[in-house]
């Protein structure tokens, strides 16, 4: 008989510099030349239901002032090249992400870890930041490495999946899943409204999971990927000479609201929406999370951890709904049903039914 896979541990992280409110400042001074656009701008930023986003980078004093960065690697009309940028990546990712793993407090326990699983789609470098993980955090040469890359911000999901079949088919597997994202990375000049609000909405988190098949924490119930019909220019991820370009269509949200409408049964299974208990949903936007409060009919409080995660921390691609979970986990109760959900590229929504198997 296959064992049951559980997420005992969740650990979280964010770099130590708050962009956020000057991220705003020049996200508006590159309208400067039309101040009703700027107004239209500043007005909608303020709407986000984000008061902090973090950056591993610090910003500069002014943000109408030549350069972005502390470091003048972002100066107006002269952004740093994808080179550079995956150079940036490979120096601050694995800060990160061992940030996150050391506060799983694994100690001795490290050694015994006998997979990892590393999701990104912010940078890449080979050798990648899977070694790096094993060498700063005192794992196994020999362990297991997976690494999820460019799913965008559903991959969390992936992985647990992925954690969840490996302890299924062994049972003394000991999986260490991290999620590590720089989004603030992939920054651009742009006079687009559109593409100024999907900017100041990313930021840079880690997070950290063990799954294994003791009986303590969340246990993995079931996956369901659902993808929405005529929407894959909607959300897109692509390579260009100057970073990532991602494409945040203002029409995700109905996409969604549409999507979730029509196949919450098949998400769901044999379970009415009344029995779920906690809803841990990507907070991809505060527009995103009304389109699914609003499609799914729930009050108020039930998206009040993604509402929090994305208010402390922006979206942090992958690494945000563990954030979510993470906040379920530290508060939950024994025999509470839950279903988690994650957006991303497609358009996507990869989800997951879950269950606690006690009390925290």
């Amino acid at each position: 008989m296959s064992a049951k896979a559980y997420v005992n541990k969740i650990a979280v992280a964010v770099p130590d510099y708050d962009v956020h409110r000057f991220s705003i400042g020049f996200a508006a001074s590159q309208l400067a030349d039309d101040p009703r656009r700027q107004a239209v701008f500043t007005r909608m930023a303020e709407r986000s239901g984000i008061e902090h986003r973090y950056c591993c980078f610090p910003s500069a004093d002014d943000p109408n002032g030549p350069a972005v960065d502390g470091a003048g690697r972002f100066t107006r009309g002269n952004f740093p090249s994808t080179a550079t940028r995956m150079d940036l990546f490979a120096e601050a990712a694995p800060v990160l992400a061992q940030k996150a793993v050391d506060r799983l407090e694994l100690g001795p326990d490290a050694a015994r870890i006998t997979h990892l699983i590393v999701t990104t789609c912010t940078g890449l470098a080979s050798p990648g930041i899977d070694l790096e993980i094993i060498e700063r955090c005192g794992l196994s040469p020999s362990v297991e490495r997976t690494i999820v890359g460019f799913m965008g911000c559903y991959a969390a999901v992936n992985a647990l999946k992925l954690a969840h079949h490996i302890v299924r088919s062994d049972p003394e597997a000991r999986v260490l899943a991290v999620n590590v994202e720089l989004c603030t990375l992939h920054l651009k000049e742009t006079t687009d409204i559109e593409r100024l609000l999907t900017f100041i909405l990313w930021g840079d988190g880690a997070a950290a999971a063990l799954v294994t098949a003791e009986p303590t924490g969340i246990a993995l119930d079931s996956f369901r990927a659902v993808v929405a019909p005529d929407s894959r220019e909607l959300m897109t991820w692509t390579v260009r000479n100057d970073g990532f370009d991602m494409v945040l269509s203002g029409q995700v949200p109905a996409a969604i609201h549409d999507t979730l409408s029509t196949r919450i049964t098949d998400i769901l299974g044999n379970r009415g929406l009344n029995n779920v208990d906690l809803w841990a949903v990507h907070p991809g936007g505060k527009s995103v999370l009304d389109a699914v409060e609003r499609s799914l009919g729930l009050d108020g409080e039930a998206l009040r951890p993604s509402r929090e995660v994305l208010r402390l921390n922006g979206n942090m691609s992958s690494a945000t709904v563990m954030f979510v979970l993470a906040d379920m986990l530290a508060h939950r109760q024994a025999d509470q049903i839950g279903c988690g959900m994650a957006f991303g590229p497609g358009l996507t929504a990869e989800t997951f039914m879950f269950h606690t198997a006690d009390a925290a």
